[in-house]
């Protein structure tokens, strides 16, 4: 069974959900993508708790984590990231974030400096990707297309229907708690406001992108296309290495895997995490 032993942080005016797990002086965060949490990361924690004190979280409006109101945008989430982290991990540690939650953790950085140990960004999409010159429209469908979504899981079995491809990823129990807590018409109407938010980040981003971090970074691109991005994903990829080649300590690593990383390739991620805490130890970087 996972672990479920969680507590509630005030970060902001709001609260959010963190399950800690692991041994050891060092720390690890993980920021999930949009429409996940804490959970996502179940694949991985294992393969690190003899090594670091791990901490995975709900972002507020999500699992287990308080309701918002309105809608915080990439910037606000960053200043929850920033505020939690100062409010559990002492010192230094090295930060996780898959796909959405690199936006998230990017903005996170610039106020987090030095604090970084390492940054390790799982098939996130770089602002500059032609992608997104469209999006708004794009938006605009998957939110009708969620809104649906968000009627129909009240049935439980179509629930289950139509989350094959996330029970297929993940370990049952994890599956389960996912199903209870993200699957839900809350947890849709949060992801719905999750997309939003990225839309309304990303001109901002091309126009003032973060301040790269100080510290090693590596990005790991799936080789495998999400749904439905096929004929986008070597565009994709090309604007991921740009992404890791700009900054000043970053590298670009593909890896065989769809774009739950963490779920396909938990011992890859877990591995990344592991050279990133040893390279700020010795002031080398993770390769």
């Amino acid at each position: 069974m996972r672990q479920s032993a969680g507590r509630a942080v005030p970060v902001n005016g709001r609260s959010v959900y963190v399950e800690e797990s692991g041994t050891g002086p060092d720390h690890a965060v993980f920021e999930a993508g949009a429409g996940m949490g804490r959970t996502c990361w179940d694949p991985v924690l294992p393969l690190l708790a003899d090594r670091a004190r791990l901490v995975a979280y709900d972002r507020a409006g999500a699992g287990r984590s308080g309701r918002t109101e309105g809608r915080p945008g990439i910037d606000d989430l960053a200043a929850d990231l920033v505020a939690l982290t100062g409010a559990v991990v002492p010192g230094r540690f090295v930060l996780v974030a898959h796909s959405m939650g690199g936006l998230v953790a990017r903005r996170a950085a610039e106020a987090l400096g030095p604090r970084l140990r390492g940054l390790l960004l799982l098939d996130p999409t770089a602002e500059t990707a032609p992608v997104y010159d469209t999006f708004d429209r794009t938006v605009a469908q998957v939110d009708r297309t969620m809104a649906v979504m968000q009627a129909l899981v009240r049935f439980r079995p179509l629930a289950r229907l139509g989350s094959g491809s996330v029970r297929r990823a993940f370990p049952a129990d994890t599956y389960a708690a996912m199903l209870a807590e993200d699957l839900v018409p809350a947890g849709i109407a949060q992801t719905r406001k999750e997309v939003k938010a990225v839309a309304e980040a990303i001109p901002r981003f091309r126009a003032e992108p973060p301040a790269p971090p100080s510290c090693p970074t590596v990005l790991l691109s799936a080789s495998r296309p999400q749904p439905g991005r096929a004929r986008h994903h070597a565009g994709l990829v090309e604007h991921q290495r740009r992404l890791a080649e700009s900054l000043p300590d970053g590298r670009f690593a593909p890896v065989d895997s769809g774009h739950l990383v963490q779920a396909e390739q938990p011992a890859v991620v877990a591995a990344r995490v592991r050279e990133l805490l040893g390279a700020s130890e010795t002031g080398e970087e993770a390769r």
